[in-house]
């Protein structure tokens, strides 16, 4: 009986190994095989990178945040523009005026997009295969190959910086990721448009459109809006004026964002051949306070500042485009012939006395009360003191017609009960005491004149006459008057003394203008003002109303002005060298204490000016301007008279010649 066990054992064996392997096992890995692994070891690898690599996408969109921007991409300067639009000066680090998309010609959007990115509205935010060219590229040494959309630009510039390390790359993919989904293509546009750096400290295209063309973003051509294109890729370089050894390169990227706009459609070919280059105006200096740029930044800062436009931490913020009163015109010919008149005449390496000389005037329309000119001084960066705008100096006889004003305003008389009119004598002897009082002044050189009518006391700007009117009247109501015509209830030394109506007041060559404007303007005054608009982004800033008030009846300011033609027309009137404007015009000259100031204040129905030549040493102490240009001395009959025709003459150019329209009170005699 054989064994079971042993016949298990023989099927077993017959039938063979149970797997292929047992039937067939592996070679053996031989040689450096050995040392590679299988493939199935790479495969599990490399999934386990995929996940971990897919992983590491979707933390780092996770965790990435769009961050706020960084303080470069939000500062601005703020733009100060004269009232016709063109800019006055532009303050602050950055040169950079933000703009909405449609404040940027759409050909010059167009011209962006064809330089920079011309799938930019149907892409996604990332080109992954921009980026792989642009790595091989440079590897490969054919240069430095940009694979960044606009979006990523925009990131770059707007919230993060322009540092050149992985990390950064890292997260400007995954911001621009998230952007894409939150802002529209156009406002992405709008913010790449506003922080490109284009040249010339210019931050943005309004900027960029004003430093090369000096004009306005909305208003730039198709070749122009190309030029700007082309200098996002190499800003500095291709400033061909700065440049010129550039200027194929240039060409050759500006043809390239041509071409790329007609490939697209955006451009007609026959426009496109026809198209020559814009050459760029030369690079002016900055945007500095130097000239007069500082005085008016300074006056319309401070304006803005006393009636609660903005306060002074929030201008500093930056960003406000700040349209003024300020004429151009009108202001480049104050500025000439304050040059030409006076400047011109200076030597002070031959007379110290004209190191001392300095010039302030004001200019403002009657019918409005907009300062449209400003002279503050030869330089801001000399001399911050504004001459316009300081009130440390007497303004003298120019005080005058506020005394006589006052006299008609008020029905006054004389201390035996005459009416005051232009004809009432008055005794103009040297050193007459004033009665009441007992007052005592001189006449300039101590001349005695005797009795003499208000007309002719104010052709000789006769002290004493008007130190007795200005009692008459009440030197209380004098106040009144001149704080009713214009000048600040706070002006140094406007008291109700009896010294007042010779001008010892220290009023402002601007608060001067205004009181002469109202008295222009028939007695009807409309305060001084120097900003018309205010606006940051789409948020315009609420202004002052500007209401007319009568100051003084109209009887009383046009009595003034009939007196003060006399002062320019008249026989022997101080004001004689104002005629050279020749057409009818009133003003009055004056001169402080010891000639440290001679003034010429005067109008014509449509514009009133005060010029003023003060005398001042470095340390700012009052100087006297005996001697300056070679003369014996300084009045308001000379250079101010002179300064004020010249400037009037330019500045009414091509307006028509008017004649007062007055209304006087009674000029019949009346004598003591």
């Amino acid at each position: 009986m054989s064994d079971g066990s042993e016949n298990s054992v023989a099927r077993n064996e017959a039938d063979g190994p149970d797997t292929p392997e047992e039937q067939h096992p592996p070679p053996r890995r031989r040689g450096l095989r050995r040392l590679l692994p299988s493939w199935r070891a790479v495969l599990g690898t490399l999934t386990c990178v995929l996940l971990l690599g897919l992983g590491a996408v979707f933390a780092g969109y996770l965790l990435v945040d769009i961050p706020s921007a960084n303080a470069s991409a939000v500062a601005q300067g703020n733009v100060y523009l004269y009232s016709d639009g063109s800019q006055l000066a532009r303050t602050g680090t950055y040169n950079r005026e933000n703009v909405r998309l449609d404040q940027v010609s759409l050909e010059a959007q167009h011209a962006v997009l064809a330089a920079e990115d011309r799938d930019f509205y149907t892409e996604a935010a990332i080109d992954p295969g921009a980026l792989v060219r642009a790595a091989w590229n440079t590897v490969t040494g054919k240069g430095r190959q940009g694979g960044s959309t606009i979006t990523q630009q925009y990131v770059k510039n707007y919230y993060l910086g322009q540092e050149q390390t992985v990390a950064r790359k890292v997260q400007e993919l995954f911001i621009a990721v998230k952007l894409d989904r939150r802002e529209t293509k156009d406002e992405i546009l709008e913010g790449y448009l506003n922080t490109s750096y284009f040249g010339r400290r210019s931050y943005g295209i309004q900027a960029a459109a004003h430093a090369y063309y000096g004009k306005d973003a909305a208003e730039l051509t198709t070749a122009e809006g190309a030029y700007l294109a082309s200098l996002l890729q190499q800003p500095s370089a291709y400033d061909v004026v700065a440049n010129p050894q550039n200027k194929d390169k240039a060409v050759a990227r500006w043809n390239y964002a041509l071409d790329g706009m007609v490939k697209e459609g955006w451009l007609e070919q026959s426009e496109r051949e026809a198209m020559e280059f814009p050459e760029p105006r030369r690079n002016r200096a900055s945007s500095s306070m130097s000239g007069q740029r500082g005085y008016l930044v300074e006056a319309v800062n401070a304006y803005m500042f006393e009636h609660g436009i903005l306060d002074e931490q929030t201008l500093e913020s930056g960003g406000f485009r700040i349209t003024t009163t300020i004429d151009r015109k009108k202001n480049e010919a104050l500025v000439e012939t304050v040059e030409d008149v006076l400047l011109d005449k200076l030597d002070p390496k031959a007379r110290k006395v004209d190191s001392y000389v300095r010039a302030g005037a004001a200019s403002v329309d009657p019918a409005t009360g907009k300062v449209v000119a400003m002279y503050g001084g030869r330089d801001f960066t000399e001399q911050y003191v504004n001459n316009a705008t300081r009130h440390d100096y007497q303004v003298g006889s120019t005080f005058k017609p506020f005394v006589l004003a006052a006299a008609v305003h008020n029905g006054s008389t004389t201390q035996d009960g005459r009416p005051i009119t232009p004809n009432t004598v008055y005794d103009g002897t040297n050193k007459r005491p004033v009665q009441p009082g007992g007052y005592v002044t001189e006449n300039q050189d101590n001349r005695s004149y005797g009795n003499i009518t208000v007309t002719e006391a104010a052709n000789k700007s006769v002290n004493t006459v008007f130190a007795q009117m200005g009692q008459d009247v009440g030197p209380d109501k004098v106040v009144d008057t001149a704080v009713a015509l214009g000048l600040p209830e706070d002006t140094p030394d406007l008291a109700p003394v009896s010294s007042v109506p010779l001008g010892v007041a220290g009023a402002s060559v601007t608060d001067m203008a205004g009181a002469y404007a109202a008295l222009a303007n028939h007695g009807e005054r409309t305060e001084t003002w120097m900003v018309q608009k205010v606006t940051r982004g789409d948020e315009e800033l609420d202004l002052p109303e500007h209401e007319p008030r009568q100051a003084v009846s109209r009887k009383a300011a046009d009595t003034t002005t009939s007196v003060l033609r006399s002062v320019v027309s008249g026989a022997g009137g101080t004001g004689a060298a104002a005629q050279a404007l020749g057409r009818p015009a009133a003003g009055k000259t004056g001169t402080a204490e010891e000639d440290t100031a001679a003034w010429f204040a005067g109008y014509t129905p449509q514009l009133a000016t005060v010029v003023s030549i003060m005398g001042q040493d470095p340390d700012g102490s009052h100087k006297s301007l005996y001697g300056a240009t070679g003369l014996a001395r300084i009045n308001g009959g000379g250079y101010p008279a002179q300064i004020w025709a010249g400037y009037m003459t330019e500045a009414l150019r091509g307006e028509p010649v008017e004649d007062f329209d007055l209304d006087v009170v009674s000029r019949r005699p009346s004598r003591e």
